[in-house]
């Protein structure tokens, strides 16, 4: 049965539309064809009634010989005594045996429908019977309306449900199947068009239709899908390359100072070309812990989040650092408490007040204190310096990967460009933001963190 059933959606759509379709108009054939001989059925036996009670009144006056003939509503009419006699009859019944007569206990009218061939042929009949008291004691009188009317209207509408209905259906199967195809079609351009999409050509879109409906919005979000791709890749490649070009500098500088220091046969130059040797792998150490930290972070990798006082975290990483080049200042509010990594949270601390140090002049401020109210607060960050500050127009482009505003001072205070970029990872990981703010001298960066929902 599996294997019968379509396995395209648009042979799917025309079969149960077709189905569908199907059912409803056999529903409505049948209905129709009961409803029309029931209304037909009650005409001819109301015609017929009336015959008979007409009848009947004259039967019982004592009358019958006044009775006229039957109207054109009405075949025939018959009245027959308890013993079988026919008392009076329409012309048309002249030779015919007398009906069955009526019991004599049953009084009133009943109705029934048989065929009387020597009247109107193979036509049926709406007979109804009347017992009536006469003079000469009980009668029936026998009325009957042909349904030859009903059974050409039957027949009729019949050929015409066989015939039509079956147009129909092969109509509405025709346009389902038309329009299901003109519909789908962009969707099979969309198909084929992102099926020859690989890495290497991701700046191709699939085309949009002008329809405005669920497929033009289905392509609008993929060639936004694949802006999101072709940018991703961008940045990725970008990030190579800087990368590359981040670990060149080092090993080439460290090369050169292995070869000298080879070269150089006098020992007593050894110890600093070895200490700059060392310096060297130190830098390469840092970009390398760097980069595997940023792989961690655009893999999106779990992070054990825990309530954290953020005061506290703060206070501790600042009281490790040994040999800060200026002081750095704490105002820090009390009982400060988000939910995060306390790793990652403390590297945000450390690279936002690395950035400090290697600018200021005299000092850093570190402010915590809190913001909002209501059912939404924020823990509220700040590291401030005093020394350049950061342009304007570079407040965003500061949180780009291998970012230096003044390269070459960035590299004799060691930098790669990355602290401020994986600061504002993990604040984005945390669900918080980092960004670069107004100051009237020096830097100043804002660490937003959602605090700790208390039940």
């Amino acid at each position: 049965m599996r294997r019968l059933w379509p396995t395209t959606v648009r042979a799917r759509a025309t079969v149960g539309a077709g189905l569908v379709v199907a059912a409803a108009l056999a529903l409505a054939s049948f209905a129709l064809l009961g409803l029309l001989e029931a209304n037909l059925l009650r005409n001819a036996e109301n015609d017929a009634r009336r015959q008979a009670e007409t009848v009947a009144q004259l039967a019982a006056t004592g009358k019958l010989g006044r009775a006229r003939p039957p109207g054109r509503a009405v075949e025939f009419v018959q009245v027959v005594s308890a013993d079988g006699r026919v008392l009076f009859s329409s012309p048309n019944l002249i030779g015919v045996p007398a009906f069955p007569p009526a019991p004599p206990e049953t009084p009133g009218t009943r109705m029934h429908t048989w065929r009387v061939r020597p009247v109107d042929g193979d036509h049926r009949q709406r007979v109804v019977q009347v017992v009536t008291q006469t003079p000469d004691g009980p009668a029936t009188v026998y009325a009957g309306a042909s349904l030859r009317d009903a059974d050409a209207a039957d027949d009729t509408t019949t050929a015409a449900l066989v015939i039509g209905m079956p147009l129909l259906l092969a109509t509405v199967v025709l346009v389902t199947w038309r329009v299901t195809g003109h519909a789908l079609r962009p969707v099979e351009a969309i198909r084929a068009e992102v099926a020859g999409i690989s890495d290497r050509d991701l700046h191709r879109r699939v085309p949009v239709p002008a329809t405005r409906d669920e497929v033009a919005r289905l392509a609008e979000t993929m060639n936004a899908t694949l802006d999101r791709l072709e940018a991703s890749g961008i940045r990725q490649r970008q990030f190579i390359a800087d990368a590359s070009h981040e670990l060149r500098s080092p090993i080439t500088v460290l090369r050169t100072q292995l070869e000298v220091a080879l070269a150089v046969r006098d020992p007593g130059l050894w110890p600093e070309l070895i200490g700059g040797a060392l310096e060297d792998i130190e830098r390469l150490q840092r970009l390398a812990a760097d980069l595997l930290l940023l792989a961690r972070i655009d893999a999106a990798q779990p992070v054990t989040a825990v309530p954290l006082d953020l005061g506290a975290l703060v206070r501790e990483v600042l009281e490790e650092r040994l040999g800060d080049r200026v002081p750095v200042r704490v105002d820090l509010a009390a009982d400060v408490e988000v939910t995060a990594g306390a790793l990652w949270l403390g590297r945000i601390v450390t690279n936002l007040v690395d950035n400090a140090q290697r600018y200021a002049v005299r000092g850093v401020d570190v402010t915590l204190r809190t913001t909002g109210g209501g059912g939404v607060r924020t823990a509220v960050l700040e590291v401030v310096d005093d020394g350049p500050g950061i342009p304007g127009a570079e407040r965003e482009r500061v949180f780009e990967r291998f970012t230096r505003l003044d390269d070459s001072r960035s590299r004799d205070h060691g930098g790669a460009g990355l602290g401020l970029a994986i600061a504002r990872d993990l604040s984005t990981h945390h669900g918080g933001t980092l960004t670069a703010e107004d100051c009237a001298g020096g830097a100043r960066l804002v660490l937003r963190l959602p605090l700790t929902q208390r039940s």
